[in-house]
């Protein structure tokens, strides 16, 4: 099918096409269903429910099925109308003709992942592991433990690697095999606790969306550790979602905040911070270089560093604040005087866009061919959104918003 690349007008934001309410407690996943009008959801409530839109424009739940315990997370198969649910005591439930269920945890299941060209199901839980699992025989295949809770996971069926993010802010690359794995590399960068992933197994990126309100790009398929640093959220980030034809990354943050990142333009590496025991440009001691303030006879300063050399700086050799969204900054960050000088005004033009999505937002699924994206989260409302204007993609095959 032909695509159709519109441009964004600067005032294009998410439209708000239906709300649907219903549940009693937190909602922790949603998932639009293709080429229908619907929407499967889970909840802490211990429902699963599929909503089908009515004549009247509303959405009604077609099928309400109750599970013995909370459901934490889901995993949907469009082609074998499979669904796969992670409950809060450890099971991961098999919703076909048939209803299964198969003890995967110790503690919630925080993810998961359904892959048919395997047939098996990998989930990460808050036993601080990554299992898998064959759906044919309900055996577990193998397990692996990490030092923190897993918390969210992708995997790329073709090579069968793992990508576990953790609460300690790790991400663990994993190549899984029948009853054995391999440990591949450890991803550092996050400061807090990962809370997303999302992996594009075309251009081999993976992205990741943590509690420090930052989001990385790692450039696995290029290896040589690339990475491109986003800040623009004020809160946790934990969905993401990557467009692969208009090269656009979505992110939404537990404020309720959804931002839409251009990833189709040349972006710069943030610098790592460096270490030094003076401000690296007047060279006045910090206040833990007590040799130096003992023979200068003066106070130690506070360390800082600028977001665009990261040298380390005092206070006022650094007193400027600026964007610099090359470097994925959307939001004034320090600078120091000197190269504050030397960014333009045509490198402070945004590359991203931000908008409210008015609750808090748990999870994200997205249909980029009809342009809809559903949010969910713990206010027990599911929104559902036209995003075709803010991302300016749709197929040519007269999808028209309803």
């Amino acid at each position: 099918m032909a695509a159709e690349i519109h441009s964004r007008p600067q005032t294009a934001r998410p439209v708000l096409l239906n709300k649907i309410e219903g549940h009693s407690d937190t909602v922790n996943a949603a998932v639009l269903i293709p080429k229908e009008d619907g929407v499967i959801t889970v909840s802490e409530d211990r429902t699963i429910r599929v909503w089908l839109k009515r004549d009247s424009g509303q959405y009604w739940p077609s099928i309400y099925h109750t599970v013995s315990s909370p459901c934490s997370c889901m995993s949907y198969h469009h082609d074998s109308r499979r669904i796969f649910i992670g409950q809060d005591n450890g099971a991961v439930v098999v919703s076909e003709a048939t209803v299964t269920q198969t003890n995967a945890h110790q503690n919630r299941v925080s993810d998961m992942v359904f892959s048919l060209e395997s047939e098996w199901v990998v989930s990460t839980g808050h036993d601080k592991s990554v299992s898998w699992m064959c759906t044919h025989s309900g055996s577990m295949l193998g397990r692996h433990y990490f030092t923190a809770w897993a918390s969210c996971l992708q995997y790329d069926h073709e090579t069968q690697h793992a990508f576990v993010g953790d609460y300690s802010g790790q991400i663990t690359l994993l190549k899984l095999e029948k009853q054995t794995y391999s440990t591949i590399t450890t991803l550092k960068g996050h400061e807090g606790s990962i809370g997303a992933l999302w992996w594009d197994p075309v251009q081999r990126l993976l992205f990741s969306g943590a509690s420090d309100h930052s989001v990385i790009m790692w450039d696995i398929g290029g290896r040589k550790g690339r990475t491109l640093l986003l800040q623009g959220h004020h809160e946790r980030v934990q969905a993401l979602r990557y467009l692969q034809l208009t090269r656009q990354l979505l992110s939404c943050s537990a404020d309720g905040g959804i931002a839409v990142w251009n990833m189709d333009t040349q972006r710069e590496e943030a610098p790592q911070w460096l270490d030094s025991d003076s401000c690296q440009k007047c060279e006045q001691p910090f206040f833990w270089n007590i040799k130096q303030m003992w023979d200068t006879k003066t106070l130690g300063l506070r360390q800082h560093h600028c977001r665009k050399c990261g040298k380390a700086v005092c206070g006022k050799c650094s007193s400027k604040r600026s964007t610099f969204p090359l470097m994925g900054f959307e939001f004034p960050v320090r600078v120091c005087d000197a190269c504050f000088d030397t960014i333009k005004e045509e490198d402070r033009t945004p590359l991203a866009t931000f908008h409210e999505g008015k609750h808090n937002i748990a999870h994200m699924d997205m249909d980029p061919s009809r342009g809809l994206m559903v949010t969910c989260g713990s206010d027990r409302i599911v929104k559902i959104w036209d995003m075709t204007q803010v991302v300016g993609c749709s197929l040519a095959t007269g999808f028209s918003p309803r």
